[in-house]
């Protein structure tokens, strides 16, 4: 059987949805870090997510958008490499990222301070 050679952008829908996800995660990042600075300067954080997004819901759902496409690029990159056998750096690279954000999200989880 000939070996696959590496590719720089991914071939199959999958690798290229977990590329778009990852580049969509700090744009959403971005945004919601303005909407701080500049629409909810004077509004206060809610003591929970849920009250969060009753209080600041542009910010929290920006920010939230943003977590859950670092995670879902995780996942889509995970299936691409594992079920497509695909050799693509930026799947590697957007699966690596979105694996540290998952990692993130689930010690904020299980160790809140």
């Amino acid at each position: 059987m000939a070996k696959q050679p590496w590719n720089f952008m991914p071939k199959a829908i999958s690798g290229k949805w977990s590329v778009g996800l990852i580049i969509a995660m700090p744009l959403l990042f971005i945004i919601g870090t303005s909407l701080t600075n500049s629409l909810y300067q004077s509004v206060p954080a809610g003591d929970t997510i849920f009250a969060d997004i009753a209080v600041r819901p542009a910010l929290a759902l920006t920010m939230l958008a943003g977590m859950l496409s670092g995670v879902l690029a995780f996942i889509t990159g995970l299936w691409d490499i594992v079920r497509e056998k695909e050799k693509a750096v930026l799947v590697y690279i957007s699966s690596l990222i979105g694996a540290l954000l998952s990692l993130f999200v689930i010690g904020e989880m299980l160790f809140s301070h």
